[in-house]
């Protein structure tokens, strides 16, 4: 069981504060970072030159490198201490944004780009390492809720502060906002390592084998879902697919056979709740990120709205998740894991259907109801899958358990886009105006993105229960045990 940190004792309020502001913070630059680079690429195509599809890899080199590297950034942080690893993490962040701002090409922009990845890997899983550290189960998940609302403020700000940085000082300002933000959380973030809970699995091999074979299937696995939507079934793609099924296959034989330590701990993802908590955030976030995509293209394309009008139709989804993650906490307290998750993915599934009916005539009423809905259930989705994915966890699994679940909100949107663009490009009909064929593939694009967010049901149904069910009777005896690790 671990101890607290023998020089200080257990973690006081001080700490506390200042763990969950860096942790939401540091979150909440990532976010930040990813949607405001949609609205700058336009003018860093024009300064730097380049394609489109070059453009197109300053993302999917960013994706790429988190993806694969996640878990492993958790190992590190279980090994080391995740407010090690954060700090590290942010710095290394802030460094990258830097030379992306110094730029004089697009080349150094894809390359820097995918170093920006590899540091946010670091700083992910260990914002929800650090919360577990320092924080008892009762108060953990509004801890996870306050991490959660700053995310959804972040996305929402995102666009809007990147079209106004773009329009004035130039894209580069984006970037060179970043670093006084790192500077100014990774410092204390370091200095707060000496007090911080030791670390929690020192002892433990960081299976680097497994890590590399993790790494390339994960890796192949993006590259499939990004390419294939657009340049369709290659020798490049299909030869991408296919060894990621073999690396995928050779990773799963080697953590089951041959791995003294491995990277992902079978006992783990035993645990209950844990694998169907990754299983919801999975299916969630792609029928989320798949929506998202689509109501995009119809509100700009079909209704006519430019990027502010479209912007501020959906703010709805942005505002149910900052106001909604609180309340979530509280209802996560009062119902139950089980309860609450499975709301969340009945009111998800009900928002995308309900877009799925609207046509081109459809009003502010009806797209904000939509939006309101899709907010609404992600973010209990969100907030009660990840307080069980972290408590749970073991404390010495902490940084795998929160790589693996910020693999699983990674990997989900982008298989979410791309189900959602072959299936908008197989119902589309020829010989009709644009106008009429997006509809006539956006009913049953969406109608099928709302069946995955129902499928959420069956793993939600595996979560601890309510106050009823031995669910949550187990789900109580693992606060017990963590409450008297902290005591």
């Amino acid at each position: 069981m671990r101890k607290p940190n023998a020089r200080t004792g257990p973690p006081g309020g001080a700490l506390r504060a200042l763990t969950l502001l860096a942790g939401a913070t540091g979150a909440a630059v990532v976010a930040l970072d990813g949607t405001v680079l949609v609205v700058v690429q336009p003018a860093m195509r024009h300064e730097l030159g380049g394609t489109l599809a070059q453009l197109q890899w300053a993302g999917t080199g960013y994706l790429i490198a988190v993806a694969s590297l996640l878990v492993f950034a958790g190992r590190l942080g279980d090994r080391y201490g995740h407010h090690r690893l954060f700090a590290l993490g942010m710095l290394g962040f802030g460094a990258a944004s830097a030379g992306i701002g110094v730029a004089d090409g697009i080349g150094w922009v894809i390359g820097l780009r995918a170093v920006q990845g590899v540091f946010g890997a670091l700083l992910q899983p260990a914002t929800l390492g650090m919360l577990r550290a320092v924080f008892p189960p009762e108060r953990l998940g509004m801890a996870i809720a306050v991490r959660t609302s700053v995310i959804g403020l972040a996305a929402a700000v995102g666009p809007v502060l990147g079209g106004a940085l773009a329009a004035g000082p130039g894209w580069r300002a984006v970037f060179f906002l970043n670093v006084p933000v790192a500077v100014a959380v990774g410092i204390p973030a370091l200095l707060a390592a000496r007090r911080a809970p030791g670390r929690t699995a020192r002892d433990a091999g960081l299976d680097l084998p497994g890590a590399c074979l993790l790494g390339v299937a994960l890796l192949c696995l993006v590259h499939t879902l990004v390419a294939v939507p657009d340049g369709g079934w290659t020798t490049v793609n299909g030869l991408a697919a296919a060894v990621g099924a073999v690396t995928a296959a050779v990773f799963v034989r080697h953590e089951r056979r041959y791995a003294a330590a491995p990277l992902v701990p079978g006992g783990l993802l035993r645990t209950p709740g844990i694998t169907p908590a990754l299983a919801l955030l999975l299916v969630s976030s792609a029928a989320l990120h798949g929506t998202l995509f689509v109501g995009t293209y119809f509100l700009q394309d079909v209704v006519g709205l430019d990027p502010f009008e479209c912007a501020v139709r959906t703010l709805p989804l942005a505002v149910t998740m900052v106001l909604g993650a609180p309340l979530c906490a509280v209802l996560l307290r009062r119902y139950g894991p089980r309860r609450t998750a499975g709301a969340g993915a009945v009111v998800l599934a009900a928002g995308v259907a309900l877009l799925s009916r609207a046509g081109a005539e459809a009003g502010a009423g009806t797209v904000g109801a939509a939006f309101f809905a899709l907010g609404g259930g992600f973010v209990a989705v969100m907030v009660t899958a990840t307080s069980v994915v972290v408590r749970q966890a073991p404390a010495g699994q902490a940084g795998v358990a929160g790589g693996l679940k910020q693999t699983a909100v990674n990997v989900g949107p982008v298989l979410g886009v791309a189900a959602a663009t072959t299936l908008m490009s197989v119902r589309s009909a020829t010989g009709q105006p644009p106008d009429t064929a997006f509809l006539a593939a956006m009913a049953p694009t969406l109608g099928c993105l709302a069946l995955v967010a129902a499928i959420g049901l069956l793993p939600a149904g595996r979560l601890p229960g309510s106050d009823s069910g031995s669910g949550t009777k187990s789900y109580r005896r693992v606060d017990s045990v963590s409450r008297r690790a902290h005591s």
